[in-house]
């Protein structure tokens, strides 16, 4: 482990291990298989590429998605490791190439496909390779009842018999408890070590809304929170991927395509734009994303309610992977769910599956119609408890509106059966409110006791009473006769009285405070150096052809401003810099902080405001002056410059004019003050006759507390 260690800080510049990564990785080293589950930026890839070093031979890693490889493949050389994949995009050359570095021990890791491992080609050539250990990432995809069921994973249990002696990780953000079992079961894994960490991301915010008209929401949403952020938006079909990107275009955004419908070269450059341009969207299927890598997704957004809980969390969990604050926003409707349910009747999978597919959708919509914490939901369903309310979803941030809605789910249940339950919820509605339509009187509806009844509720009221009666099952919709509705068994004891219904409240989704970006947790005075470095890195990707992240993350890039290092020395200590990297880049980046020095006056830890104003005093201007320029009063100013004196930055008798008798004579007052604080300054100075002003005795409090 003291290699292991060293290997941390030496080739991927962090200081020390996070969550249970030196547990799983002395696992390893000590020849044990290891399941782990770590949330989406928990620092999974470290678990296998630490021992991949530090054991002699190369790990093989198996991954579910080629186009991601190159991106994995370039982020280690930057950093000095050895690397590589198989996979279709190679020549034939580069094949042969590859083929005798890894045979030659002159590889620390090599990325690999299901389907090409299990391969008899590959699988000899494995069986003449010096392998150190098999990583097998997303591990998740080998339930056949999960969202991203690769059926090349249930194959993956040869490893155990061909490779008997070297050891396994199946490493996972996504599994329940069933999930799990079968990961053990189904890769031979039943002697396992298992490290279950937290399921919680508490950098992100939850947020979900019913869908009136969701592109515009998505839109108010984006341009509120997200003028400038990069982001995903998924939605169910590759139709409304592709209206939604050209939509999203014409409001001014980059916003690209991803879909399996797309050519190969254009899925891969959308895909290759979003990792190395900042702002862009991609609007996309659930194709897209699994295993991406990009750290500063500040959003992602869905326009259709995803299949499961699964989905959602792994399609979430690409958002802030940095560990900065981002937001999850949904917006869904009814119509969402008539939809998975359709998918889900025609599919050809047998009935048990289709039976756990609509369990699991039901699940979803449960998450989507509670009125408390949806995070608290979120980690129960996967096993975790979580003792109080999150504060950082909508239902905490905005407690939901319930409303006794009994008496009017009876009158929509009962309209549905006068009509013949034989229409869908549009129409239903319409002789709800007394809608005068000519199919309505061509029908004789207009004569139902349940004609008009409904007036005291808008449309979009019965539509969201409509969606919770059809995810609670006392509706059900008929995929055959074109969504029509109709009453299940358990609909009889609400419409006989036996039951009550308290009701999610429709109410207009208030505004949320938007997430901060990466430039905004870099002060006005810093913003400077900031994006310069920015710039620098932007100009090296671009020469490289990697996304900017591969150089540096912004998490590094904000540590250097605040820092500042001047010497190679200090940078070691930047977290995200190790020697590798310090090697190529420290000399650059060290050159874009001397060239923006900090401006005189400004310190470290002060607000801009109080920076600016400590900066004009540097220049020379008076207090007065620069209360009358920057529109403050002079106590304000008096305030910050006591704030330097305070930090030693500036001479409290430069600031106060005074004399040493006077300044004396001011701090036995203020040390004659027993009283608590509060007032203080008030009672000092009519104690002094009113002879100094309430900014100067300030100031001399300030330089008299570094005194004491």
């Amino acid at each position: 482990m003291e290699n292991a260690r060293e290997i941390l800080q030496q080739t991927f510049g962090y200081s020390d291990f996070r969550l249970n990564q030196a547990q799983i990785i002395e696992a390893l080293l000590s020849g044990n298989d290891v399941l782990a589950l770590m949330p989406t930026g928990g620092g999974k890839s470290l678990c296998y590429q630490v021992p991949a070093i530090a054991l002699p031979g190369v790990a093989v890693v198996i991954s579910p998605l080629i186009a991601l490889m190159q991106d994995q493949v370039d982020a280690l050389a930057q950093v000095g490791v050895k690397a590589a994949f198989l996979n279709s995009t190679l020549s034939s050359q580069q094949v042969r190439e590859t083929n005798h570095q890894l045979l030659a021990g002159e590889l620390d890791l090599i990325y690999i496909a299901p389907e090409r491992l299990l391969t008899e080609s590959c699988l000899n050539l494995l069986q003449r390779t010096n392998i150190c250990l098999f990583a097998i990432d997303e591990a998740h995809c080998v339930s056949q009842w999960g969202h991203d069921f690769r059926p090349e994973y249930q194959q993956l249990f040869q490893l155990a018999e061909l490779f008997p002696q070297v050891p396994r990780i199946a490493l996972t953000a996504t599994a329940d408890h069933r999930t799990r079992g079968e990961i053990l079961q189904q890769l031979s894994l039943n002697e396992a070590k298992q490290f279950i960490n937290s399921f919680d991301r508490p950098n992100i915010r939850y947020l979900i809304q019913e869908g009136q008209n969701g592109r515009e929401q998505l839109w108010r949403f984006i341009r509120n929170q997200f003028p400038q952020e990069s982001g995903i938006v998924y939605c169910l079909s590759r139709k409304k991927v592709e209206t939604t990107a050209e939509w999203l275009s014409k409001q001014g955004r980059v916003a690209l395509p991803y879909h399996a419908g797309l050519s190969k070269e254009e899925r891969a450059e959308n895909q290759q734009r979003f990792l190395r341009e900042s702002g862009v969207i991609i609007v996309a299927t659930i194709a897209f994303g699994m295993g991406i890598d990009k750290p500063d997704v500040r959003f992602v957004a869905h326009l259709n309610l995803p299949k499961s809980i699964e989905a959602y969390y792994q399609e979430t969990g690409r958002a802030g992977r940095d560990g900065g604050a981002a937001t999850v926003w949904m917006s869904y409707g009814l119509q969402d769910v008539i939809t998975l349910r359709q998918m889900t009747a025609q599919s050809e999978a047998d009935e048990t599956h289709k039976r756990v597919t609509q369990h699991k959708l039901e699940a979803m919509l449960g998450l989507c119609e509670m009125t408390t914490c949806r995070r608290q939901a979120l980690l129960n369903y996967f096993g975790q408890r979580l003792d109080k309310p999150c504060g950082n979803c909508d239902n905490c941030l905005s407690p939901p509106e319930t409303w006794d809605a009994t008496i009017d789910a009876q009158k929509a249940l009962s309209c549905v059966y006068r009509t013949g339950q034989r229409f869908g919820v549009g129409y239903v509605i319409e002789v709800l409110t007394g809608k005068s339509d000519q199919r309505i009187i061509n029908n004789q509806h207009d004569q139902l006791s349940t004609y008009g009844i409904g007036e005291h509720l808008s449309v979009a009221e019965w539509r969201s009473l409509f969606r919770q009666l059809v995810a609670i099952d006392y509706l059900r919709v008929d995929h055959e006769r074109y969504g029509a509705l109709s009453l299940t068994e358990s609909s009889r004891q609400l419409l006989k009285g036996e039951l009550s219904l308290e009701a999610r409240k429709l109410v207009k989704p208030e505004k949320v405070s938007s997430a901060k970006s990466n430039s905004e947790k870099v002060s006005e005075i810093d913003l400077p150096l900031f994006n310069a470095l920015k710039a620098l890195r932007r100009e090296l990707a671009d020469n490289q052809g990697v996304p900017p992240y591969v150089i540096f993350h912004d998490a590094t890039l904000i540590e250097m401003t605040s820092k500042r290092p001047m010497q190679a020395i200090d940078m070691k200590f930047i977290s995200g810099v190790g020697a590798k990297k310090l090697e190529k880049y420290g000399e650059e980046f060290l050159s874009v902080i001397k060239q923006h020095p900090k401006p005189e006056g400004a310190i470290t830890g002060l607000s801009d405001t109080v920076n600016l104003t400590l900066i004009e005093f540097a220049a020379g201007r008076a207090p007065e002056k620069i209360a009358q320029t920057r529109g403050l009063t002079l106590s304000t100013i008096e305030g910050h410059l006591a704030q330097g004196i305070e930090t030693g930055a500036i001479d409290v008798f430069d600031v106060t004019g005074l004399e040493e008798s006077d300044y004396q004579l001011i701090c036995q007052a203020l040390d004659a003050e027993f009283e608590p604080e509060s007032g203080r300054i008030k009672r000092v100075f009519e104690a002094l006759g009113e002879s100094f002003s309430y900014g100067v005795i300030r100031c001399v409090a300030a330089a008299h507390l570094c005194e004491v």
